[in-house]
């Protein structure tokens, strides 16, 4: 009874005086190597040469703002709700007369913090956001840590500078879905990276 149909038969023939001395897998090994030295490299120089991550990347956190330039996190806490490691904690407080140039709604992040030992980069605080305020950037790193306070982010760290906005090619999965079948088509070859709508 045959058991699988990639069982082999096993001969027990003697070796020959060159396959007891294993000269041919010897040179078959030194011909391997010396084909590899002269292969394109795959290495990169980083810190000058950065690899592109691709658009399901997810590195830095940061928190958007509207075209306005107010933030758009409402301390709802769904964020730190979804958040498995429980890197994310808040505080919420009231919009104060004047300052509807800085927020968006009424109730805004007093505190915000993400603790990034803690954070195991998994994306759901950037699906739980109703309001697209929270996003992990495709396109950059966390830096190394050095110090123990440098671990703790605040809002200084990750509101969005305006002068220098994080873009995308599709904000939404929909987004992007349509946006690869319209290239598997051939009816888009360029697409201009945008700022959140």
């Amino acid at each position: 009874m045959q058991l699988t149909n990639r069982s082999k038969q096993v001969s027990n023939k003697e070796m020959t005086l060159m396959e007891r001395a294993y000269l041919p897998a010897i040179a078959t090994g030194l011909a391997i190597t010396i084909k590899h030295f002269f292969a394109k490299k795959v290495t990169i120089e980083y810190p000058e040469v950065k690899r592109y991550l691709g658009p399901v990347f997810r590195g830095r956190h940061i928190l958007k703002r509207d075209e306005d330039g107010r933030e758009r996190c409402t301390a709802c806490g769904l964020c730190a709700v979804a958040c498995p490691a429980e890197a994310i904690s808040m505080v919420a407080a009231e919009r104060e007369k004047g300052e509807e140039t800085l927020y968006r709604e009424e109730k805004y992040a007093a505190v915000y913090e993400v603790n990034m030992l803690r954070c195991i980069f998994c994306g759901l605080c950037e699906e739980a956001c109703p309001k697209q305020a929270v996003y992990l950037r495709h396109d950059e790193f966390i830096p190394v840590f050095t110090e123990r306070d440098q671990v703790i982010w605040g809002k200084d760290l990750l509101v969005e500078d305006m002068n220098n906005r994080y873009t995308r090619e599709a904000w939404t999965k929909e987004e992007a879905r349509a946006l690869d079948l319209k290239r598997a088509g051939g009816e888009v070859t360029n697409v201009v990276p945008r700022a959140i709508p």
